[in-house]
């Protein structure tokens, strides 16, 4: 058994800790500033967190080979899976005409393309990470802003930054039910926190889209809905996650939020944009939109969307969830045998949900989808292999930054950097979120980050004396910063809007409102353990 050791340079954590940083500083340089392909870059950063685990963390070479194929695996289902058949998806819409339907429709609600990139990226694809999440909703929001005629990297960084607030809660708040496993905490209790955190971001992150599509202009002339559209989501999943219900917390956002914006169209309009505003057609196709298109024409434009959101919300109920299981089949993944630096045992369970499975679901709505818009079984498959071109580069890079995050996290890495951070005391309230934030920026999950960090919030908050439900709340809310810079959602983004090669560029796009969201949630987070804002739990 491979036995993890937290400070294997001299004793040092500090110096442990810069060793564990290599394999992700490596990458965010790669990709931001070097502009290294994403899928080189991350090879390169998978080689470098291999020599770390191996001279450094000391775990045996086929130890780590073993672990790296278990987490390259493990992205299959999980990320690969549903990417693809998000995008099949997308791509059979766009090839049976109706997603052009579709995007008349959002500009029979304005003709502004920046009220249609709020209602679109944030509060639609809120929707969609509350009942799909694991970068579905980055690849639909995506692709539908490039269909609105967004250029397709200013569409991709508005989708990344848009799939924020609702992360925490998403997949009907799946990672508040892992925070609530591993840190033995209520799941109701962490629920609360965490909707008295990202809430308050929420309210901020439609401000930044339309500063990201228009600068100035377009906050000077399109706040009052941005700001609707921020404080109706934040507002409603503040008070579903306190008094309502946690697991429907991003629904009664998504849905408030959409309402909230339309409403205030009937009673106020953005300023007419010139009709060269953007350099595209966006503002000339609503001038002439296609008014005839029929109702059936509209419901058949909308029918996959809604699908995803009745299968996904189908299969929560537990009968769904039996019938499905006969599906899953768990176990221990072979030749791996790991244990903490205190002696206990790691699990290394692998679970193949082929049926009830996020991309498996989605398969199925693309296939009654293809019905329903009556594509033929020929052109579904010839669209099926035509995406699977399209994501040709994005599989690589996902598959090794999975298996360079199973790396640091088998062989210590991770708890190295976590058990580092939390050596700052009281101050460790306000690097909480940091964590959570880098959990998420290398597993590309909320998820993934509870599990791996949420005991290491507990235990820190009881050396440090603060409260443990805050801490781990914390880590959930940090985590969801990190989304946006994570590869895997790099790679999502990239391929949805059809630049496949320009991660690094969406990066460099990113990279500066996820910090600035984080510091936010760090100073919320620190003041939530003080006096001064303690009232707010």
């Amino acid at each position: 058994m491979f036995q993890q050791i937290y400070d294997p340079v001299n004793g040092s954590l500090f110096a442990s800790a810069l060793c564990a940083m290599l394999p992700l500083l490596s990458m965010f340089v790669m990709l931001g500033w070097l502009k290294i392909s994403p899928h080189v870059s991350a090879a390169i950063s998978l080689l470098i967190c291999a020599v770390v685990a191996g001279f450094i963390y000391g775990m045996p070479w086929a130890t780590v080979a073993n672990v790296g194929v278990y987490g390259a695996v493990f992205s299959v289902l999980t990320v690969l899976w549903i990417i693809v058949n998000a995008i099949w998806l997308y791509n059979l819409t766009v090839r049976s005409g109706h997603f052009a339907v579709l995007r008349d429709s959002f500009a029979l609600i304005s003709d502004d393309p920046r009220i249609q990139a709020i209602l679109i990226a944030f509060s639609f694809g809120a929707l969609i990470e509350a009942l799909a999440g694991a970068g579905t909703p980055v690849a639909i929001a995506g692709a539908m802003l490039v269909a609105i005629g967004l250029h397709p990297l200013k569409a991709a960084v508005i989708a990344l930054v848009a799939d924020t607030a609702p992360v925490a809660f998403g997949a009907l708040a799946v990672p508040i039910t892992t925070l609530a496993q591993v840190t033995g905490l209520s799941f109701e209790e962490l629920g609360h926190h965490v909707g008295r955190q990202t809430p308050v971001v929420a309210a901020f992150v439609p401000l930044a889209l339309v500063w990201i599509m228009d600068g100035k202009r377009g906050l000077r002339q399109t706040w009052p809905a941005a700001v609707v559209a921020g404080v109706a989501f934040g507002a409603a999943q503040w008070i579903s996650a306190s008094h309502f219900s946690v697991v429907l917390a991003d629904v009664v956002g998504a849905l408030a939020s959409a309402a909230g914006v339309m409403v205030l169209l009937k009673f106020w309009k953005p300023t007419k944009l010139p009709a060269d505003a953007f350099q595209n057609d966006v503002t000339k196709q609503a001038e002439h939109i296609a008014i005839g298109h029929s109702r059936k024409q509209l419901m058949l434009a909308y029918a996959p969307y809604l699908l995803i959101i009745a299968i996904f919300t189908v299969v929560q109920f537990g009968l769904v969830q039996k019938w499905l299981g006969v599906g899953t089949f768990k176990f221990a993944w072979p030749g791996l045998a790991i244990s903490t630096q205190e002696g206990k045992s790691i699990g290394t369970m692998f679970t193949l949900n082929s049926l009830s499975a996020a991309g498996s679901l989605l398969l199925l709505a693309g296939v009654i989808s293809a019905m329903m818009l009556k594509v033929s079984a020929r052109a579904a498959v010839e669209t099926y292999g035509k995406t699977l071109v399209q994501m040709r580069w994005a599989v690589p890079t996902v598959l090794c930054v999975m298996a360079l995050a199973f790396i640091m996290n088998y062989s210590g890495q991770t708890a190295t950097l976590g058990r580092w951070l939390a050596g700052t005391g009281s101050a460790f309230a306000f690097l909480s979120p940091v964590i959570g934030w880098i959990g998420v920026a290398v597993t590309g999950s909320d998820n993934s980050a509870n599990a791996l960090f949420g005991a290491l919030q507990v235990a820190a908050a009881h050396e440090t004396g603060l409260s443990p439900a805050l801490l781990a709340a914390a880590n959930a809310s940090g985590g969801v910063l990190g989304k946006m810079i994570s590869p895997q959602s790099l790679a999502v983004g990239a391929a949805a809007v059809g630049i496949i090669g320009q991660e690094g560029l969406i990066f460099r796009k990113v990279i500066g409102w996820s910090l600035f969201f984080l510091l936010m949630m760090a100073t919320l987070v620190y003041l939530q353990s003080t006096p001064v804002l303690s009232w707010m739990l």
